[in-house]
């Protein structure tokens, strides 16, 4: 009972200590951000007080870059110091997206900055001249906010980074993310007011239609584009690469199962891979395709959407939904073999390897 007790105690205390290890983490990351973004501020302002600021801003830079990294060290080269500028200059017109987000879920926990404000105001002193009211809330850290200060779009870096904070991407999952267009995959069938909606809010799921994809990126797997790999080669690398391939699904799915068997008439069918997604309160099925879509494998897609609607869904479930993964498909077959107001049922190209940006905005015109 005596080594029980002890196993408990050195358990809680292990979390306890992770989570304080956590909040101190994420309390010198704000404040090394918040930092940052005030260093910016006090060039753009020192700049602004030169006669020639091109030729003043850059010789204010190189000097300040020499005195800076004789004190401090390290992290405050030339170029460092011009993206502190950038930062500031892209920050501080209104309030970040993900601020935005986290006041709109106030209610359910604590926000980051409300544990930095009280850190920062017992450890940091920024300057008084700086009202609260314009300082934004940075809640990522200072690498992602380098990665999308070079994207030029101001829409498209606004959704990253609701996304990003909403989905807790790592700086390599934001680098993933953006190098497969989700951005503009999500923005291709919307119009403009989703477009905006998109940059205000992130991916919101309210509908089947909303977590579709088209097409899927699954470089992960390492398969070549053309090859002789087989379907259950390209299930069992979904499988391997899981975490990825929830990644790339997008928000709120589980894994449910694999070569899941329904059998009705004495006969058994197998669908490809089960998913569950938390949002929409629905099953998601996933058949992967080989080749060319069928309209054969359309109509499977129905009956294995309508055995679950009839024997697994539950009454508070929705409708479940069907996706079929294929190398190529024609608009026209799916368009004709589904019905009108199909909201179930959906069919989209993946790739096996990233293409470059040139490449992938033809390949979603082409679709």
């Amino acid at each position: 009972m005596k080594n029980i007790a002890n196993n408990i105690l050195f358990t809680q205390i292990s979390a306890l200590l992770e989570n304080a290890r956590k909040k101190v983490a994420i309390a010198v990351n704000q404040a090394m951000v918040l930092t940052y973004f005030e260093i910016g501020r006090m060039i753009v302002e020192n700049e602004q007080n030169g006669k020639s600021r091109a030729e003043y801003g850059k010789e204010l830079l190189k000097d300040l870059s020499i005195n800076l990294t004789e004190k401090f060290g390290k992290g405050f080269s030339q170029r460092n110091l011009e993206q502190m500028r950038q930062f500031y200059l892209s920050y501080s017109i209104t309030q970040t997206p993900s601020a935005q987000l986290k006041i709109s879920n106030r209610t359910k926990t604590q926000t980051l900055s409300a544990e930095f404000e009280t850190t920062q105001n017992q450890q940091f002193e920024i300057s008084e001249t700086t009202s609260h009211k314009s300082f934004p809330q940075l809640n990522l850290s200072w690498s992602h906010y380098i990665k999308l200060m070079r994207i030029k779009d101001v829409n498209e870096r606004k959704f990253y980074e609701i996304e990003s904070f909403k989905n807790n991407w790592s700086l390599r999952e934001l680098q993933r993310q953006y190098d497969s267009a989700l951005y503009s995959r999500l923005a291709l069938s919307k119009n403009k007011e989703e477009i905006l909606q998109l940059s205000e809010k992130g991916q919101i799921l309210e509908k089947p239609k909303d977590l579709i994809k088209d097409p899927y990126v699954l470089e992960f797997l390492g398969l070549p584009e053309k090859a002789n790999y087989s379907e259950n080669d390209l299930e069992s690398g979904l499988i391997d690469k899981l975490e990825h391939f929830l990644l790339e699904l997008g928000t709120g799915f589980t894994f449910v199962a694999r070569q899941n068997r329904i059998t009705f008439d004495e006969k058994h069918f197998k669908i490809d891979l089960v998913f569950y997604n938390r949002i929409l309160k629905c099953f998601v099925l996933i058949d992967l395709k080989i080749g060319e879509l069928k309209h054969q494998d359309i109509g499977q897609m129905q009956m294995y959407v309508n055995y679950y609607d009839r024997e697994v869904r539950l009454e508070d479930e929705n409708k479940t939904i069907g996706i079929i993964l294929c190398q190529d498909k024609s608009e026209a077959l799916v368009k004709y073999t589904l019905p009108k107001d199909n909201e179930q049922i959906f069919a989209s190209k993946y790739l096996t390897i990233l293409p470059s940006k040139e490449d992938f905005i033809k390949i979603l015109q082409g679709n």
